[in-house]
């Protein structure tokens, strides 16, 4: 077994993000290539985004500090801390509108 601290993590990330010139940190918590099921904490800069994608899988993104917003099309949805977002399985992206962390967990398709 495996234990990880989000808490701990997402701090480190958000470190990372906001002294990067990209404003973004990443690490994938469980998964990779190998795996179906990814995690990762993404942290952003303020302002920064992810641009648009095409969503690999079903995925969700949990909001483990700070206020983003997740556009698809005409519809944007803003979440908080202890949010959970389900992805819309279409072309997306999501903005941080505060330094911010995420948590996106994909079931990537077969």
């Amino acid at each position: 077994m495996q234990k990880t601290s989000l808490t701990a993590l997402a701090r480190h990330e958000l470190e990372h993000a906001v002294a990067a010139s990209s404003g973004r940190s990443a690490k994938t918590v469980y998964g990779g290539h190998e795996h179906r099921l990814r995690q990762t904490v993404i942290a952003m800069r303020a302002g920064e985004s992810t641009g648009d994608h095409e969503s690999p899988g079903e995925a969700t993104v949990h909001v483990l500090a700070g206020r983003v917003r997740l556009t698809c099309g005409a519809d944007e949805w803003s979440a908080w801390v202890g949010d959970l977002v389900i992805v819309p399985d279409a072309r997306h992206s999501v903005e941080a509108l505060e330094d911010a962390v995420i948590l996106l967990t994909v079931v990537k398709h077969r």
